[in-house]
């Protein structure tokens, strides 16, 4: 007894002390696939007795309303965003591959943007009416004021919960990776050109000349994406709920802290700033027994292995035709093949092929019989991938995926097929490429594994430390540049340049005046002494 109550007391206190640290967060989400990983991040948090409140949409898709990890507070929307829906993301992913199948034209290529950047600019504006709604809403806004949250914890890709920080007066930190320009690190950080590489260019860090040049030509989009098609918008509820002089892209640059969801195990080296924490892979795990069926399945595969395919949280199916391609391809494979799959059963599909509405994508990566995985592309994916040492055939198909994908190339650790034309042949050697135990593939990425694990931190336990820090310290002004509230010509020492070009050329203008004037003497005295 003597021994159970030494413990019932030491609980106590550190119940105690848990919850006298105990913070209160703010969290505005984005759905989808962004959802997955920030679930995680709020429980990591509820786990370490905080008190997390999420704000959704009535229209949410993913972010349920009751959860025993945190509060919800749900505001209503006629309609719900582009990304919410289910529908209009596969009839988006078809439309975008109709278009790339002419890919290569300037017409085309300014057909993809547009179709992209109309998808984009329309849940942009649905958030904005969610924000107005918001803001509108004395009630609410009296309310989370008296709550008096530690901090707002956001995804800024689209950012509705940026703008909520600063009307609030909170603390920001973001869980980030994309922002309404594109990749997150142009908006904080140095980022050269000549070996940073643009969100879409495909590009690594090693340009060729005519790599250089196409890298601006999507700086020059990223541009565009911003100040034409998400940044208007959010002007609006700026100009009339926060105030003159503020913009939603200074507003996320003055964050106190960013959680960016890479690491340089994936991620080219490149400058970087203090206030960015480096948590990719923070949603990997070790894995977990598979079901009984899908065990019998996956160890029935023998020496030959598992190859798993998935395309993630929005993209369920490529449509028939595709679909029998791959299907047929996997046929003349000698390994069992786990494939999420919707949409009807392929008629060439072979005995060694499991189709299943969901798989346990992380449990099935981390198999010891699992050989190849075989991805659109996706972060979150990746991330596994990499964490159990598991090569990846990419297929990518919209967003950032073809620029994860060609990483993992670059890397030595996958290869890229293009959706648009996939054949049967081509695919099936593909796939029996990576599969080849002599090729190098599964080798490179047991040791890209190895990188990701060997670190002194793991990534959750950073995001959290971190998210604490912010809590304790309120805020972390020490760790964030002010340069972003620079004009651009001063940042790029426009007006210092000028200053000394000008007065190099005003030296040299009086020395050229000076010598005309000397030689012009010299001249006209030579001329007297003749007369």
């Amino acid at each position: 007894m003597g021994s159970f109550s030494v413990q019932a007391t030491v609980l106590m206190i550190l119940v105690v002390l848990s919850s006298s640290n105990a913070g209160r967060i703010l969290v505005y989400p984005v759905d989808g696939s962004h959802w997955l990983n920030m679930r995680l991040l709020v429980e990591a948090l509820h786990a370490r007795g905080h008190q997390v409140t999420v704000v959704r949409s009535s229209t949410s898709w993913y972010v349920t309303e009751m959860s025993p990890h945190y509060t919800s507070i749900t505001i209503p929307l006629q309609e719900p965003q582009v990304i919410e829906s289910e529908t209009f993301m596969a009839n988006f992913l078809m439309r975008s591959l109709e278009l790339r199948r002419g890919e290569g034209t300037p017409w085309a290529f300014l057909a993809i943007y547009n179709h992209l950047f109309s998808m984009i600019r329309q849940n942009h504006n649905t958030l904005v009416q969610m924000a107005a709604a918001m803001f509108e809403n004395q009630t609410l806004m009296r309310e989370l004021r008296e709550a008096e949250f530690d901090l707002v914890l956001t995804d800024p890709v689209f950012p509705v919960g940026v703008l909520l920080a600063r009307h609030l007066q909170l603390p920001l930190v973001l869980n980030v990776r994309w922002m309404p320009s594109g990749e997150g690190h142009f908006s904080i950080a140095p980022s050269p050109l000549s070996y940073i590489p643009q969100l879409f260019s495909r590009n690594t860090d090693r340009m060729d000349f005519v790599q250089r040049l196409y890298n601006h030509l999507y700086h020059g989009l990223s541009l565009y994406l911003y100040h034409i098609v998400a940044g208007p918008p959010y002007q609006t509820v700026c100009d009339k709920y926060l105030g003159p002089g503020v913009d939603v892209m200074s507003l996320i640059q003055g964050a106190d802290l960013w959680l960016m969801r890479v690491d340089f195990v994936f991620e080219f080296p490149r400058p970087t700033m203090p206030n960015v924490i480096y948590i990719g892979g923070f949603q990997c795990k070790p894995s977990k027994p598979l079901p009984a069926d899908l065990e019998e399945f996956v160890r029935s595969s023998g020496e030959h292995g598992v190859v798993v395919m998935t395309f993630g949280t929005f993209l369920g199916g490529l449509g028939p035709e595709r679909s029998e391609v791959i299907a047929s391809a996997f046929a003349r494979l000698p390994q069992k093949v786990v494939w999420r799959h919707l949409g009807e059963r392929p008629a060439s599909l072979g005995n060694n092929t499991l189709l299943v509405e969901w798989l346990p994508q992380n449990d099935l990566l981390g198999h010891p019989q699992t050989k190849m995985f075989v991805s659109h592309g996706g972060t979150n994916g990746i991330y596994e991938a990499i964490y159990h040492g598991v090569p990846v055939l990419g297929i990518p198909l919209i967003f950032d995926q073809f620029d994860n994908v060609m990483r993992l190339k670059h890397r030595g650790v996958g290869e890229v097929v293009e959706v648009t034309t996939l054949e049967v042949e081509s695919l099936t050697l593909a796939l029996m490429n990576i599969l080849d135990e002599r090729k190098p593939y599964r080798e490179n990425m047991r040791k890209l594994s190895q990188l990701h694990h060997d670190r002194p931190i793991q990534p959750m336990d950073s995001a959290t430390f971190w998210v604490e820090f912010v809590m304790r310290h309120k805020g972390a002004a020490h760790l964030r540049t002010e340069s972003y509230k620079m004009p651009w010509y001063v940042y790029h020492n426009v007006d210092v340049l000028a200053l000394l070009l000008g007065s190099l050329l005003l030296v040299l203008t009086l020395v050229w005046l000076s010598c005309r004037c000397l030689v012009r003497g010299l001249l006209k005295g030579r001329k007297s002494k003749l007369e």
